[in-house]
């Protein structure tokens, strides 16, 4: 089969791969659409060592089931693979699971392929009117369905008055956007420096888009919820500023490990920080049905390429080219069925 396979820092190669065989529990799965991950471009930078070359990438990911009782089912994918026996997993908390594994991360070849081996449990039905690029998407949003979800708990469960404030408008925060709006909140803000990218997502209904530091922008002490998609000192530092007394901080973006939280305004003010990773089983499930049903909206704000042309997408995404949120790949023996 054919795979873009990490190979080194800044190095992607369209490259032939053995075909991965399923093992007991497991199917076949030959991919139809995956996308570009903000951890995928971490790795191709040579930021993340659990990813090290080679290592085929990729986790967003939707296709059709070969071989087997189940050929032809079209799917979704929940990428992340728990042991289903640890404590973590007993309560439903499988994003925390002791031995959890996640393709794309070693032991694990990733979605950026014709084909990836799942198990069945982690695989959910797309119905056919749904395209399997938005399917695909059921994998960021589902990052920011989980935060929105324990956000609202912290407030007590209704975000119908709150004022919500997302930062970066890339997939996870324009899921985490979209997440918000389907879970009550009717006052979205999302935050986005680049000018390109604002100006893509003008027209994706339910939230304001504005540039940092713009008069749009929340006043300080003014927002009951802020997510971070981003995860850099200084994002940190504007969530900080513009968290109002008893709100809510959901982090969920990885881009860098220190600096920006005003620990001290957070203690006086008691605004509660939430690190947040993935999702549960059950975030993942709610987020597929809430594509389908078309609550997250028309999901048009995506732009597929060939899988074959992915390093050029990298490059595009790294030089700021990319409108589109969420780049999705396509393998060639795909593009019929999505």
């Amino acid at each position: 089969m054919k795979a873009l396979v990490y190979t080194g820092v800044e190095e992607l190669s369209y490259l032939d791969r053995p075909r991965p065989e399923p093992g007991p529990g497991e199917v076949l799965v030959r991919i139809v659409a995956s996308g570009i991950c903000g951890s995928d471009m971490h790795a191709y930078l040579g930021h993340d060592a659990r990813r090290p070359a080679p290592l085929t990438l990729g986790h967003e990911a939707a296709g059709v089931v070969v071989g087997g009782p189940q050929d032809g089912r079209r799917v979704t994918i929940n990428p992340l693979v728990a042991c289903q026996n640890c404590v973590f997993c007993g309560t439903g908390r499988e994003n925390l699971c002791e031995d959890r594994q996640i393709i794309s991360m070693p032991p694990r070849e990733g979605a950026f392929a014709d084909y990836v081996v799942m198990p069945e449990r982690n695989l959910i039905t797309v119905p056919d009117p749904v395209p399997l690029a938005h399917a695909a998407l059921a994998e960021p949003i589902a990052c920011g369905w989980h935060g929105v979800r324990l956000g609202r708990a912290v407030l007590g469960g209704d975000l119908s008055g709150a004022h919500a404030v997302v930062i970066g408008g890339g997939a996870i925060g324009v899921g985490a956007a979209l997440s918000l709006a389907a879970q009550g909140a009717r006052d979205i803000m999302l935050v986005e420096p680049n000018e390109t990218r604002r100006a893509r997502l003008a027209d994706v209904a339910g939230f304001e888009v504005c540039a940092p530091g713009e008069p749009a922008m929340p006043g300080d002490g003014s927002a009951d919820i802020v997510i971070d998609g981003v995860g850099y000192a200084g994002t940190r530092a504007t969530a900080s500023a513009i968290a109002r007394p008893g709100g809510v901080i959901v982090h969920i973006g990885l881009g860098e490990a220190e600096g920006g939280l005003d620990i001290r305004r957070m203690t006086l003010q008691e605004i509660t920080f939430i690190g947040t990773y993935t999702y549960t089983a059950e975030d993942f499930t709610a987020t597929a049905a809430a594509i389908f049903d078309g609550r997250l909206g028309r999901l048009d704000w995506v732009e597929e390429r060939p899988l074959s042309a992915g390093h050029g997408a990298f490059q595009d995404i790294r030089a700021g080219r990319v409108a589109a949120p969420k780049i999705i790949l396509t393998p060639e023996h795909g593009a019929s069925d999505s």
